[in-house]
């Protein structure tokens, strides 16, 4: 969930990109074959959903479970890490919508216990509050995730880990993700509503829109759905099974359990004006850098970022916990949709060749295509790697591995 763990490579908006997706016609053939393209790059399993106004493709390739052969299906539940952080995001917003928090007011005038000079709600949302990563702390080896695997974690615990923690800078200077800020947004929305946060969540965001299959899982340790197997490489060369692990150590940071068509459905009214008011969306929208050296290639609002992708910019969250990943990006108005899920929790060493990350990117490219509502430019630089807000943080990460050349392991 914090940001050491994924990479896209963006390149610069293309201008005048015709096709099938400029005319809201969704390439078919050509998304299903960007699925098996991934899965023959390595990947276990993948699935995805891609909208275009009225028009819907769903497609899966691969295995869901490396024991049985299960194949992947297009509809299953996963645990969708960090994208948890938009639907937090837009229940504080609404919050502030109605008057109860503003998100000029300092951490401490609604959470004493945790107060931080200088940093205020705003700041928690956006990540520039320069508050430490509790999972920097929590997990340093893989031998930390096993051990806590079915360990049950209360915020208070996590946030006081991430307050020990180094601060990565100076409130309001620049964007360091990190997960404690979401579990502060939860104790916050507890504090102003007197409500548990996921259940606020529920009630505010996840069942006005019928999300059927989206829900925190408390400390229940199984996805209740229909769901594919998690995995994570092991340093056997092994993959392990992470399906079954109690996620309290990510609560309102990223424990949402969901779906492909569950995002979709949730980033179209987003988008669209249906869960926020005006203003409170357009703070939303308001971006620092992704990387301050290259700021025309991404910006991080309040719990939603934009990428330049071809077409762009395109608006969405990315999750990455252990065993699940998922990314999901949006037209500028929510019409053009694409969210993609996969089971095996990717590592590549930065700057080596990395065949699936750039199958990835390939089928987000096709699946996005040309949206009559997204900014277009003359090309400017050559493409550049932008690390994703999602990915879990390991100090040692684990060996990347395929699952078609390895067996699994529980």
């Amino acid at each position: 969930m914090a940001g050491a763990g994924s990479a896209l490579v963006v390149a610069a908006p293309l201008a005048g990109t015709q096709g099938a997706a400029a005319a809201g016609r969704l390439p078919r053939e050509a998304l299903a074959a960007g699925l098996s393209a991934i899965t023959d790059a390595g990947m276990v399993g993948v699935f995805a959903e891609v909208r275009d106004g009225g028009s819907r493709w769903r497609g899966a390739s691969g295995v869901a479970d490396l024991d049985t052969g299960r194949p992947m299906r297009d509809c299953l539940q996963h645990r969708v890490g960090s994208i948890t952080k938009t639907f937090v995001a837009t229940a504080l917003l609404q919050l502030v919508g109605e008057g109860r928090v503003t998100l000029d007011d300092p951490i401490g005038r609604h959470l004493p216990q945790y107060a931080v000079d200088g940093v205020t709600v705003g700041m928690l949302l956006n990540h520039t509050s320069g508050i430490g990563d509790y999972d920097t702390v929590l997990f340093t080896s893989g031998e930390d995730v096993e051990r806590h695997r079915y360990t049950t974690f209360t915020p208070d615990q996590l946030v006081r880990l991430g307050l020990a923690a180094p601060r990565t800078g100076t409130p309001g200077r620049r964007f360091d993700y990190s997960n404690t800020n979401y579990i502060l947004a939860g104790l916050l929305i507890e504090r102003v509503t007197g409500r548990p946060a996921t259940e606020e969540i529920h009630r505010r965001v996840i069942r006005p829109l019928g999300l059927t299959d989206t829900y925190f899982p408390g400390n229940r340790t199984r996805i209740s759905g229909p769901h594919s197997a998690a995995y994570l490489p092991w340093y056997d060369g092994n993959l392990r099974d992470f399906s079954v692990t109690n996620m309290s150590w990510a609560w309102t940071a990223g424990a949402l359990i969901s779906t492909s068509a569950d995002l979709n459905r949730f980033f179209r009214a987003l988008l669209g004006g249906r869960l926020l008011r005006r203003a409170e969306l357009a703070r939303m929208r308001t971006t620092v850098p992704l990387v301050p050296e290259q700021p025309e290639a991404g910006g991080y609002g309040l719990g939603l970022y934009w990428l330049a992708l071809p077409g762009g910019p395109y608006w969405g969250h990315d999750g990455l916990v252990f065993g699940h990943s998922t990314i999901s990006l949006h037209s500028p108005d929510g019409t053009r949709q694409a969210t993609l899920g996969s089971n095996v929790t990717h590592y590549a060493a930065p700057g080596a060749p990395d065949p699936i990350a750039d199958a990835t990117f390939a089928f987000l490219i096709t699946a996005l295509g040309q949206s009559s509502t997204a900014r277009t430019a003359a090309p400017t630089t050559a493409p550049r790697v932008v690390p994703l807000p999602g990915g879990p943080a390991l100090v040692r990460p684990l060996p990347a591995a395929s699952g078609r050349r390895i067996t699994a392991r529980r």
